[in-house]
């Protein structure tokens, strides 16, 4: 299997997120790092891949999104629109809705705050996934006290991931994702289809329910240290 212009392969970025820690009042995905936005030099960074990109927002914000796609000449991208914050499975849930659905078998989703997140890297997980037939590959970075813990059985498979800051268990070093993920499709139809304002719709938590299920998931820990900053803060990026 081709990788490079994978026709079965489509690229989904969650960009619903303002980011109240920013203090941006607009999209942070659209905040300028190295006087480009973070959206654009992640997208620069996948054209290779393909061009079946979905991109997920608020509708409120989608002219700030075109008028900046179309200022760097960046076109065919399909809007999804996520108005009410309820975490990223239901973000992810959204591409039920894409017009890319039926023709694809895989998805990589990327986290849209991630501005360095580089070729190579995405050249590794991409041949990893697709050569190893896994029903999930994750990006992953070896650190000490990791934001998110990757549990994994003694062949080496993952079984979670514990998110550190909200179930309050700290690690003093381990494999951590840095929101870099390929999957079958399929995976869409494990995640709850209940979701409210009142409690988030996570993602993570889907990768125990699959591996319960049997399903292969593997992690990749190459990720580059630089790789893993995220914006939460505009200090992040300083």
């Amino acid at each position: 299997m081709t990788i490079i212009n994978n026709k079965n392969l489509a690229i989904l970025i969650p960009a619903a997120g303002r980011g109240t820690r920013s203090k941006l009042n607009y999209p942070k995905t659209l905040y300028k790092v190295n006087k480009l936005p973070i959206i654009i030099r992640i997208i620069k960074k996948l054209t290779k891949y393909f061009d079946n990109f979905s991109l997920v927002i608020n509708s409120k914000f989608k002219d700030y999104f075109i008028k900046t796609l179309d200022y760097y000449n960046i076109s065919q991208i399909e809007y999804l629109f996520q108005n009410n914050p309820n975490g990223m499975g239901d973000a992810v849930k959204k591409f039920n809705k894409s017009k890319f659905n039926r023709k694809i078998t895989d998805i990589l989703l990327i986290w849209s705050d991630i501005p360095y997140i580089s070729r190579s890297s995405i050249d590794s997980i991409l041949r990893t996934h697709f050569k190893e037939n896994n029903f999930m590959t994750i990006l992953s970075y070896n650190c000490k006290n990791p934001y998110t813990f990757i549990n994994k059985d003694k062949n080496g498979f993952v079984k979670s991931i514990t998110e550190t800051h909200k179930n309050k268990k700290k690690f003093k070093y381990g494999e951590r994702d840095i929101g870099v993920f390929v999957f079958k499709k399929e995976l869409i139809g494990y995640l709850s289809h209940n979701s409210s304002l009142k409690k988030e719709h996570n993602f993570l938590y889907v990768i125990s329910k699959l591996y319960k299920k049997g399903f292969k998931i593997k992690s990749l820990p190459i990720a580059k240290t630089k790789e893993t900053i995220s914006l939460n803060y505009i200090n992040d990026l300083l």
